[in-house]
């Protein structure tokens, strides 16, 4: 097809089309610069030894039977062996796929299942799940030892068969070959293997290159799940065919600690990322006092005038542009360099609604972050806000070769070259999502506005009817509350078939460790936090405040806050921290029935 010759400017000059091209071409550009690393640079790999260990384990593997069209199973933290043997992988016309750290045996059987994998590439922590996993597995390879595995040293240094030829291996890669699967995080269901291709990956590289033009001397930071779209696109797809270095940091909580090493100039944060960043700088201001709280109150001030310019598409002149020069010297420039934002160009975020007030607040640090819309069936990034474009609200317009449209409904449909082949094994479920005219139905509803950029409403199956037959969205109501108080970690607003709205609050666990020091608590003990009445009372003034901000028939009249906490891959949360909206219905059944119960329940505090 004349669309699957959809190809890459490299920065070489020759344009590619495949990720193992793309690839190929970097490694020339600047063999002895490092392309991976760790937090700390405690491991460092430059491009040339990228590029010898590639061509190395995709010899091994082929001497393990791994040819073109195979899947291989990858679950590894963020770490540096994950970018080498996926690499490698992709070599191979093979298709490589991610399994979330967090899953079970159970999990990790049906994905398996599913793929039809026959080699797993993994390390010592995650053995006990690979092996409690009842599958069609034959070899388990592990980057860090383990009984009944095969090293990757041993991979690496296996001779290729005789017949293998690498250089004839990478290049008989063709666009419709797949270059991964990702594997929704099923919240209605078990999970699909969403089919992505190497045009599809190349096609969101050529759409994201409008907004970023990244390159050798780039920086990203790869903390995300590799089984997440937002990783694979943004960190490793982007550093094989633009070749900015990676730092990789196998454990998001210590995030704080690897931004400033990192200094990204580039970055990807979930919503949950960026609260937790500007509760952080807000607890850090908290602490100055005198002269320092004045100047650090005043700066941000003039940050969030500044901030309002910018949303109008103006910039800041006179008397207000000499005091922002000013703050930006003693206080701005500072903050963003204490929280590694110093070299930052661009900042996204995407995989769920955002609070308005998280933008502008960020804005006014002089840290645009913008944001994205998108799905695994499109390969991510779809529509987005740009520089010149902040409209904060919207999810913005949709990138190159994309087209939109709603649904009679509101439901938005996309179309263009980074939608997924289909379902893997799922005819049927391709066939509802995407239409013969290859329209894919993405389950959201969502307004598109005179000057093209979206807006996103709420997912289709989860707006709230109550009994008067409104429409709520409950993702806009939970929003406004958790944009007011970083102690909110979770909200859940409750109201379909009710009269009025609901909440099931769960406090954030860093937050709540703050709470129990300052009020003589056990850590450990959730429900004596979740419980003292200082901690209920800042929770109300939160959802106070947060009402504040809704229509009448929107604001919640009664929450509950849940003594214990919803972990990523659990009950509550999928591994991409997206609500589990009927699971959660279903576990606390009873608390939702002392929600709307005359009296309350106990435990329920009453704002009517």
């Amino acid at each position: 097809m004349a669309d699957d010759l959809i190809t890459f400017p490299h920065h070489s000059g020759k344009a590619v089309s495949t990720l193992p091209e793309g690839f190929q071409e970097t490694i020339t550009l600047a063999p002895n610069r490092v392309a991976l690393r760790t937090v700390g640079g405690g491991t460092e790999i430059t491009w040339k030894q990228y590029g010898d260990r590639v061509r190395a384990i995709a010899g091994g593997l082929a001497a393990l039977g791994v040819k073109h069209g195979d899947t291989v199973g990858i679950m590894l933290t963020n770490r540096p062996e994950f970018h080498l043997v996926d690499t490698a992988v992709l070599h191979l016309g093979a298709v490589p796929f991610s399994i979330y750290n967090t899953s079970s045996p159970e999990q990790v059987e049906y994905l398996f299942g599913n793929a039809g994998n026959k080699v797993v590439i993994t390390e010592s922590v995650f053995l006990p799940i690979m092996t409690a996993a009842k599958s069609e597995v034959a070899a388990i390879i592990s980057v860090d030892g383990g009984e009944g595995t095969i090293p990757l040293t041993d991979v690496e240094a296996t001779p290729a068969p005789a017949d293998f030829d690498f250089e004839a291996s990478w290049r008989a890669v063709t666009p419709a070959d797949l270059a991964t699967l990702i594997y929704t995080s099923g919240t209605t269901g078990p999970p699909k293997g969403v089919e992505i291709t190497h045009r599809n990956m190349i096609a969101e590289l050529v759409a994201l290159s409008d907004i970023v033009e990244a390159g050798l001397d780039d920086r990203l930071l790869s903390y995300l799940p590799a089984a997440h779209i937002a990783d694979r696109v943004s960190t490793h797809a982007t550093n094989m065919v633009r070749g900015p270095m990676i730092t990789t940091e196998p454990d998001p909580r210590a995030l704080a600690t690897a931004l400033p090493d990192a200094r990204p100039t580039f970055f990807f944060g979930v919503p949950r990322v960026w609260g937790k960043l500007k509760a952080g700088v807000e607890a850090k201001l908290a602490e100055a006092t005198g002269v320092k709280a004045k100047l650090a109150g005043w700066a941000l001030g003039v940050g969030k005038q500044v901030a309002d310019l910018r949303l109008q598409g103006k910039s800041p002149s006179g008397l207000l542009g000499v005091q922002h020069g000013l703050a930006d010297k003693l206080v701005l420039a500072k903050v963003r360099e204490g929280i590694g934002m110093d070299a930052m160009n661009i900042a996204y975020s995407g995989a769920a609604s955002i609070p308005p007030e998280v933008l502008r607040f960020f804005l006014a640090l002089g840290v645009p972050v913008l944001e994205v819309w998108g799905m695994s069936e499109s390969t991510g990034a779809t529509t987005l806000t740009s520089p010149d474009n902040l409209a904060i609200g919207t999810v913005g317009r949709p990138v190159r070769g994309v087209e939109v449209k709603l649904g009679d409904d509101g439901e938005l449909f996309v179309r263009g070259p980074v939608v997924m082949a289909g379902y893997r094994n799922q005819p049927e479920k391709t066939a509802e999502t995407i239409d013969a005219d290859g329209w894919l139905a993405t389950g959201d509803i969502a307004q598109i506005g005179a000057d093209g950029n979206v807006t996103i409403v709420d997912r289709k199956k989860e707006l709230l009817i109550n009994e008067s037959g409104k429409n709520l969205a409950p993702t806009n109501i939970e929003n406004a509350i958790k944009a007011v108080s970083p102690l909110v970690g979770q909200i859940v607003a409750i109201g379909d078939a009710k009269p009025y709205v609901t909440a099931l609050v769960v406090l954030d666990p860093d937050i709540a460790a703050v709470k129990a020091h300052q009020n003589g608590l056990d850590e450990a003990d959730l429900a004596a936090i979740s419980a003292h009445p200082k901690v209920v009372a800042e929770v109300k003034a939160a959802v106070v405040a947060g009402n504040a901000k809704l229509s009448r028939v929107e604001q919640i009249k009664r929450f509950t806050i849940v003594a214990e906490p919803w972990e990523p891959g659990g009950v509550e949360l999928t591994p991409t921290m997206k609500l589990r909206r009927n699971p959660i219905a279903t576990k606390y059944a009873d608390e939702i029935v002392a929600l709307y119960s005359d009296p309350a329940g106990a435990g329920v505090v009453d704002l009517r």
